[in-house]
């Protein structure tokens, strides 16, 4: 095959890595298991990449797939074929991907990785070039999509159809070629897919076993799907899910995802106008999909419109103010998870725009470990995968798929199920293996914000510094409302990615960003100090006017200066109200996770000039910082565009100026998830 030479190279990469080291030591010196998989992983990447045992892929066009209330689906069956081309008759396993990108995509995207050579010149072409160091290093982190596996896990997995599974792409209702409304993740999207996998399971090509994956918003059907319990679905594969819109991407803290929510709508509503030129052209187009498409063009455009300019609250859409706010939207679009009973390999990375829901996702899962796994990778959304493969790295996400599959769908004894069950990339340091997360071992501290100068962050707005007792001095601090947030690695994870092409300078460095914002910095740790979990940070705060937003970033600095954003936050001002049942405090009392009301009846105006108490939760982490290195927590008033206020919060905002009161008497302060003794 064409591109089992460049392949052959990354495989043999993997397995030197492997061999090179052993058992990964983590810093307390307790043993873990290799995250390559070491002898297991060889095997599982020798049976991806070995030749097929059917040589062709047979594609039967937009099949037709009749729902429960007539809607008819549209879905391309992908089958192993003999040399002839003729599919082959044994029953065998099938994989579900329902995409709402049009099935096209997914078509193009595998058209073009099955032309002889192309993938094999496409990733020698990125191996080649190491452009770390110079302005063009993002599009070279950005390239690394290609040699991870996660394109055929997003498209089509030749290879797995190849070695006997038929994998359907289905559009899902009202996108692609499908009839009906869009429904985004809506319940009769979910029945859909729980009625798919029963057709499936009755074809005259299936043996009844069915498996699902994906990419994002197929890795959350899965999910969802999976949370139904069908009685065909046996194990499912979901790459980069979410299962807390709202608090994940949509309205983080009360802010809009404003980098993602608009170019993401846009896309989905543009591709779903995409017609059946075929079916036009042989005079058997569908007028129903026409009269759908007529009907809701452009779905949740309005409402995004809306709650990106309305100055208040009361004048916003009743339909508007149900996707802007927690309640009955995003409870029916959550996945049953604590009801998922078949094997699930979960794939997320700390910088996704989902990375808050998906460590969540896998400790909820009622499964013994190794019958669920969970993979957190340093990526952003739409560079999954990245490094995968790479010596000290797990396996490609193609050759961890098959792995999956074959053991849960084929019953072929592989050792998939003893690999991890937590491979996590710990970030400062590298891949690791453990058994839970956050790992064993984990003591909140606080460290509290000072304003005695670090003399490390003289380009910020203000240097403060991060200390473990309370400080004796009061002072009031000032941020103000910009836009450097587009060059920061916050601007990359709410941009899905996208803007990591303005290289490393912006994505792996904050101090261009710091500029706006007021640091607080740790001194040096004298011995490696790991965190693991979700942080919290208490602000006092006092604003000029009844509403602000604040953005926060927690931050490994190096002896060199540079300052590395480890994890996010972000709260709205008037939505600073906890809802102490879904919240976690730590065993020092202070909140691990406050989980606040966004909703428009918890909303709080603030008292200008008062001061006003306000707890951020950061999205978890998992992190080393080696000796030399210091902590760093950045407050901002705006980091656009990963959040940006709706229009109501926005409009009694100001977009004034913001202040941080600290005090002995009610002092500001983080609360970190350390591994093992203090560090400060």
């Amino acid at each position: 095959m064409a591109r089992r030479g460049s392949l052959a190279r990354t495989g043999t990469l993997a397995l030197v890595g492997a061999l090179a080291i052993g058992l990964a030591v983590a810093p307390g010196g307790v043993a873990s298991a290799d995250p390559s998989g070491g002898a297991d992983g060889a095997k599982w990447q020798a049976t991806a990449d070995a030749a097929p045992e059917y040589p062709v892929v047979a594609i039967d066009w937009d099949v037709p797939i009749t729902m429960g209330d007539g809607t008819v689906l549209k879905g391309n069956v992908y089958r192993p074929a003999d040399a002839s081309g003729k599919p082959i008759d044994t029953k065998m396993p099938s994989i579900l991907n329902v995409t709402p990108y049009t099935k096209l995509i997914s078509n193009l995207v595998d058209s073009m990785m099955a032309v002889p050579g192309l993938e094999d010149i496409l990733v020698d072409l990125v191996s080649s070039y190491d452009l770390a160091g110079t302005p063009l290093d993002g599009v070279g982190e950005t390239a690394k999509v290609l040699t991870g596996g996660g394109m055929r896990v997003f498209a089509v997995n030749r290879d797995l159809i190849r070695s006997g599974y038929t994998q359907v792409v289905v559009d899902t209702r009202g996108t692609g070629f499908s009839q009906g409304d869009w429904q985004t993740l809506g319940p009769r999207e979910q029945q859909d897919s729980v009625e798919i996998i029963d057709w499936m399971s009755k074809q005259a090509w299936s043996n009844g076993k069915v498996g699902m994956g994906g990419v994002s918003y197929s890795g959350i059907n899965s999910l969802q799907a999976a949370g139904y319990r069908p009685s065909a679905l046996k194990a499912i594969f979901p790459m980069e899910p979410g299962n807390d819109l709202l608090r994940d991407i949509v309205g983080t803290g009360g802010g809009l995802g404003v980098g993602f929510m608009p170019l993401w709508l846009a896309l989905v509503n543009g591709t779903k106008l995409i017609p059946d030129v075929q079916s036009l052209v042989q005079g058997r187009f569908d007028q129903q999909w026409l009269q759908d498409r007529l009907r809701d063009p452009l779905t949740l455009i309005a409402e995004l419109g809306e709650a990106m300019t309305a100055p208040t609250v009361n004048d916003l859409d009743p339909t508007t103010l149900g996707v802007a706010q927690d309640g009955t939207f995003y409870q029916e679009r959550k996945a049953n998870v604590e009801n998922i009973a078949v094997p699930t390999m979960l794939y997320g990375a700390w910088h996704d725009i989902f990375a808050n829901s998906e460590p969540r996702v896998y400790n909820a899962i009622p499964l013994p470990a190794g019958q669920k796994q969970l993979i957190m990778s340093d990526n952003y959304h739409v560079t999954f995968g990245g490094g995968f493969g790479e010596a000290g790295a797990p396996p490609r996400l193609d050759v961890l798929e098959r792995a999956w599959f074959d053991k849960w769908l084929k019953g072929i004894d592989n050792g998939i199920d003893r690999y991890g069950p937590v491979t996590l990339y710990q970030q400062g340091n590298g891949w690791t293996t453990t058994d839970q997360f956050p790992r064993a071992g984990v003591e909140y501290q606080r460290m509290y914000l000072s304003d005695a100068p670090s003399g490390t962050a003289g380009h910020a707005a203000r240097d403060g510094s991060l200390v473990a007792a309370t400080p004796q001095s009061s002072a009031r601090l000032t941020a103000a409302p910009g836009l450097r947030g587009f060059c920061s690695r916050d601007g990359a994870q709410g941009t899905a990615g996208m803007t990591v092409i303005l290289g490393s300078v912006c994505s792996k460095d904050s101090r261009f960003q710091e500029a706006e914002g007021l640091a607080f910095t740790s001194a040096p740790v004298a011995e490696p100090t790991e965190l693991s979990g979700p942080v919290n940070l208490h602000l006092e705060t006092v604003l000029d006017a009844p509403d602000g937003f604040w953005a926060v970033t927690l931050n490994d600095v190096a002896p060199d200066g540079t300052s590395t954003t480890l994890t996010n936050g972000a709260l709205t001002a008037s939505l600073r109200e906890v809802d102490e049942a879904q919240s976690q405090r730590s065993a020092n009392g202070d909140y691990a996770e406050p989980h606040h009301k966004l909703t428009v009846s918890a909303r709080k105006p603030v008292i200008p000039g008062q001061v006003t108490p306000v707890d951020i939760n950061l999205v978890p982490t998992d992190a080393l910082l080696k000796p030399g290195h210091r902590l760093r927590v950045d407050v901002y008033a705006a980091s656009v565009p990963r959040y940006l206020p709706l229009g109501p919060m926005m409009a009694d905002g100001q977009n004034r100026p913001q202040h941080v009161q600290l005090s002995p008497e009610r002092p500001s302060f983080l609360n970190l998830p350390l591994v093992g003794a203090s560090a400060w």
